[in-house]
């Protein structure tokens, strides 16, 4: 488009001179009208305008080859900028697969029932890690109602009319739960010794690098601890080399998870990562997105979750993961259908080869006019 904006005026511009040239040192208007005309007919607008469709074309099909779905040639046509890109990390720098390592509260077995029935309609990942293992437990599925997602925080129901929540540490203290180390908040001396026992486990847990989940009963301001969830997940083999190539390309790499610190370090930790951002919610990272892109940096996000969705639109350049939710695929302009953290350097090498005979097709297309 920049191109032919300029092409289109400096040919009209040679066609008014040359008519002007030819008719005031001839005198013969009509043959210096020809000549104005035919300036016109040789220069040649099709060139320019097919240099860019054609690199186009053809690097999205060498990209759909390699496993890379472009659906946005803007977003192919941008990637070859990018300075940052962000992860997000369950299902995306990890396998997406997590499993339940441990249960705490005084009685495990129920805690395990009251999770499962409050996620059971959920997809999350951490969703089946406990319906698996509450099977495994060898538990029967309690009758749950008026189940919901809580974006960011968790999930919540409603068991024999009680309520039931089932999430993060910021869902826990939105709702006024007492998950320090079991200060008396008006609780009674057994559930405050509960609460410090939890606060305990939950800290070597992240300290490990455990995803905790936590589970309360009752009503939002008089909420009762019953125990926590210790869930682990596997980094991708390919993660690591995935953000070293990346960071060889001179693109910073950044983690964005809506996880606890200290999981979020631990990762980070394994995959030379030097900046991450924990315990964010939907709107947190899209707002991360634009304060890494405010001195103008081209920002990209990978992310495979509805959680990431936003963050996907506020990107430059939104990459999904294949096997994440429809929702995040639908908003991102690339789609990576192995899932493999590789594939976002391949694109972005794949975008730098297309933009790179863009510019080609145009020079030869200018030298062709000339």
């Amino acid at each position: 488009d920049r191109v032919s904006a300029v092409f289109v005026p400096v040919v009209l511009l040679i066609s008014l001179l040359t008519l002007l040239g030819w008719g005031l040192a001839t005198g013969d208007w009509q043959g210096a009208l020809l000549n104005a005309v035919a300036v016109q007919v040789i220069a040649c607008p099709c060139a320019p305008g097919l240099a860019t469709p054609t690199g186009i074309m053809v690097g999205t099909g060498s990209a759909a080859r390699h496993g890379i779905l472009i659906k946005d040639a803007a977003a192919l046509e941008t990637a070859h900028a990018l300075r940052v890109v962000a992860f997000d990390k369950t299902g995306t720098l990890t396998e997406g697969r997590p499993q339940v390592l441990a249960v705490e509260g005084a009685d495990p077995r129920r805690v395990l029932a009251l999770a499962w029935a409050v996620q059971q309609y959920s997809e999350h990942p951490l969703a089946h890690a406990v319906a698996a293992a509450a099977r495994d437990a060898g538990l029967a599925l309690p009758a749950a109602t008026d189940a919901r997602a809580l974006p960011g925080r968790g999930v919540q129901a409603r068991l024999d009319g009680e309520p039931v929540y089932l999430g993060n540490l910021r869902l826990m203290r939105e709702l006024g739960a007492d998950v320090g180390a079991g200060q008396d908040g008006g609780q009674s001396t057994e559930q405050g010794n509960c609460a410090a026992a939890l606060h305990g486990a939950a800290a070597r847990h992240e300290a490990d690098g455990r995803t905790v989940s936590w589970l309360a009963t009752g009503a939002e301001g008089a909420l009762a601890l019953r125990g926590l969830l210790v869930f682990g997940d596997r980094i991708k083999p390919t993660s690591r080399a995935a953000v070293a190539g990346l960071q060889a390309l001179g693109i910073e790499v950044v983690m964005l998870t809506g996880d606890n610190a200290g999981s979020a370090a631990a990762v980070a930790r394994e995959l030379g990562l030097s900046h991450f951002l924990a315990e964010l919610l939907p709107g947190d990272k899209a707002d991360a997105l634009r304060a890494l892109g405010a001195d103008g940096r081209k920002v990209a996000m990978v992310g495979d979750g509805i959680n990431d969705a936003p963050a996907l639109a506020a990107a430059d350049v939104g990459i999904a993961m294949a096997g994440g939710t429809d929702v995040a695929m639908h908003t991102a302009g690339i789609t990576l259908m192995r899932g493999d953290p590789l594939l976002v350097q391949d694109a972005i090498a794949i975008s730098r080869r297309t933009y790179r005979k863009i510019r080609q097709n145009l020079a030869w297309a200018f030298v062709y006019n000339v």
